[in-house]
């Protein structure tokens, strides 16, 4: 690279190609990216509230409700009780969609390929940087959001 702007274009590219990436696979197995990504958020983030849902999705509440509602209804979801209060619900991950992993085994692939031609420090850096990279992409989506972080 000889510019900081060739590499400020590599790296759009690279995250354009993610979000493409994850747009089509939503496609693939009949959702909106942002149904998937919400089923994402519960998997990874566990059962929640649907104000925690809406807030780490960036909807508003009608959105949220919506979108529960959608997710409900084709089975990846449940409303239940909050055990510490029964007037609050807590929404729960039942199911993945049918599909998916066979959506995005071809990218898998290509990408554990392109992982494994890295030395394991090679690796380890790599693995370094997208879990501090997530990790400051959520604090900045947070400041976007208008809330304060720690």
């Amino acid at each position: 690279m000889s510019t900081s702007e060739d590499a400020g274009a590599v790296y759009r590219r690279y995250l354009s190609a993610v979000l493409l990436h994850g747009q089509a696979s939503a496609k693939a197995v009949d959702l909106g990216a942002t149904d998937l990504y919400a089923l994402n958020i519960l998997e990874l983030g566990g059962s929640m509230t649907p104000g925690e849902l809406g807030r780490r999705t960036g909807l508003t509440t009608g959105p949220t409700t919506r979108l529960i509602d959608r997710l409900e209804q084709a089975g990846y979801v449940r409303r239940v009780p909050a055990p510490d209060d029964r007037r609050k619900v807590i929404v729960e991950l039942v199911a993945g969609p049918g599909g998916l992993d066979e959506a995005l085994a071809p990218a898998r692939q290509k990408i554990g390929a392109i992982v494994q031609g890295y030395s394991p420090e090679e690796r380890a850096v790599l693995f370094d940087y997208f879990a501090r990279a997530a990790d400051a992409y959520l604090e900045a989506t947070t400041e976007l959001h208008g809330e304060r972080t720690g």
